[in-house]
């Protein structure tokens, strides 16, 4: 048995397939579903296969930083409100700044003190919109070393110190330890350091991006630490399979139970 609720990112896995039919493989396979975008998919079609979601990306524009572009954000997040509404999703995903195919349009290689409050004050608005949906928005933290240059407040102990700062209660972090092992390592001790800070722990080796066991990163030791500091919450694969995608999945379940 595993303490954690474990999800898969579709986006990530069985890609020969369409997007409806890998949510279907890994719903069979006893996993809850994480998906990317959703202004691009047919809801409908996904909520039909029986799956759990427990997260979608949170915005559509704009960037957390920017007082210019804050208000997209806030707009946008409340249309990603609605399309939760239709896949029973109470998890939102967020960015510092905006990504487009994984880059950022307005790359910016030093943060400012106006950007951190600008990112608190956005972060605030989220928060009531999520308490008013019974939503959660999550942080995710990223690396701008291999996979995302140019987005500012991007490492972990970033995105805590904002969670942190804003102190509400729909605003969390989304813990990416693939990233963060990228960009600052002592995954165990920012286990610790981040505790009731976590919404979800999402995960992949390094390097590669491929599932636990392909990499440097010792996934057994990190579940132990998550359970000692009492998360029982969603743990997601947000990863490539190194080969076979169902061998992949069940890579990531023996890590984690």
């Amino acid at each position: 048995m595993t303490d954690f609720e474990l999800a898969v990112c579709a986006e990530m896995v069985f890609t020969e397939l369409p997007i409806v039919d890998r949510v279907r493989r890994i719903h069979d396979m006893g996993f809850a579903v994480e998906i990317w975008s959703w202004h691009d998919k047919d809801l409908a079609a996904l909520a039909a296969t029986g799956a759990k979601f427990t997260s979608i990306t949170g915005y559509l524009h704009g960037d957390l930083i920017d007082s210019a572009s804050a208000d997209e954000v806030v707009r946008t997040a409340g249309l990603s409100i609605k399309a939760a509404e239709k896949l029973g999703v109470s998890r939102l995903n967020l960015h510092t700044a905006e990504l487009i195919d994984g880059n950022a349009p307005r790359p910016r290689h030093r943060a400012t003190g106006e950007m951190w409050l600008t990112a608190l004050r956005t972060l605030e608005r989220l928060g009531e919109l999520g308490a008013d949906a019974g939503v959660q928005f999550c942080v995710e933290n990223l690396n701008t070393i291999v996979d995302h240059p140019g987005v500012p407040l991007a490492r972990a102990k970033d995105t805590l110190a904002l969670v942190e700062g804003v102190a509400h209660p729909n605003v969390k972090m989304m813990l990416d330890l693939y990233h963060a092992q990228i960009g600052e390592g002592n995954l165990i001790e920012l286990i610790r350091r981040s505790g009731d800070a976590i919404g979800e722990i999402q995960v992949a080796d390094v390097p590669g991006r491929c599932e636990p066991g392909t990499g440097e990163i010792n996934y057994p030791a990190i579940a132990k630490a998550l359970r000692d500091i009492g998360f029982n919450g969603t743990v997601g694969m947000e990863a490539w399979a190194s080969g076979d995608s169902v061998a992949a999945l069940e890579a990531f379940r023996a890590a984690f139970t």
